[in-house]
């Protein structure tokens, strides 16, 4: 899996992301358009795994109004996100750590796209609960990550259909296919009804999928 502190992989991330991910920048404005069902204009977004900037980019462009805290853990992606923001950066406070880093709120909406699936499911669960406590009632969250059956068979057809994917859009085939094993011995991918069951769990509530794209899915949830 890909080092979030090594700099020639920091470098290749807006690239290397949209071969692997089907539909990024989609998503990405799917994302903006779910938040703006219930945000206001000038409504203040949290943006979990905010490294690179690329969906803090794509929403402050569509909402000039919108004010963003985003939050990672690798220092090396938020100075790539800050690059990547160019004259959007005004719009975007910045902050280096987890959950915990980030500010109480209340916010208006909030997002955490290609993140969740590194974390194991008690530390998942704990995530979410932190980002419900941080939302205003009825904001919306937007989720996005692997998620896909724990069963063998089903588990090893989606992911060879994912790395296929990959190399369809320009990823070497060796590396491609690597990513199978990588993501089944390092990711504590969970099932979609899983990923459901947590979202309700850490208190939020209207669960409806968006997006479901090979290995990747995506939910809107409302803090009840």
């Amino acid at each position: 899996m890909t080092s979030f502190s090594d700099p020639t992989a920091v470098s290749g991330y807006a690239e290397r992301t949209a071969r692997i991910v089907p539909g990024l920048r989609d998503l990405h404005r799917m994302a903006g358009v779910l938040l703006a069902e219930r945000a206001p204009a000038d409504a203040r977004i949290l943006v979990l795994g905010a490294g690179g900037g690329l969906e803090l980019k794509a929403l402050a462009e569509m909402q000039p109004g919108w004010q963003f805290d985003g939050v990672d853990p690798s220092a090396e992606m938020l100075e790539l996100a800050r690059t990547i923001l160019g004259p959007m950066a005004p719009h975007v406070r910045l902050h280096e750590g987890n959950i915990d880093s980030a500010p109480k709120g209340p916010f208006d909406g909030a997002t955490c796209l290609l993140t969740l699936h590194f974390l194991p499911p008690a530390e998942r669960l704990k995530t979410l609960q932190q980002i419900h406590l941080r939302l205003k009632p009825g904001a919306s969250l937007v989720v996005a990550h692997h998620s896909f059956p724990g069963d063998d068979p089903v588990r090893d057809r989606w992911l060879s259909r994912n790395a296929a994917f990959a190399a369809a859009s320009g990823v070497p085939v060796r590396q491609a296919e690597g990513s199978i094993a990588a993501i089944k011995e390092r990711l504590p991918v969970l099932s979609p009804a899983q990923d459901v069951d947590l979202l309700r769990e850490a208190g939020f509530a209207d669960i409806d999928l968006f997006y479901c794209a090979f290995t990747f899915k995506g939910w809107v949830a409302h803090r009840a």
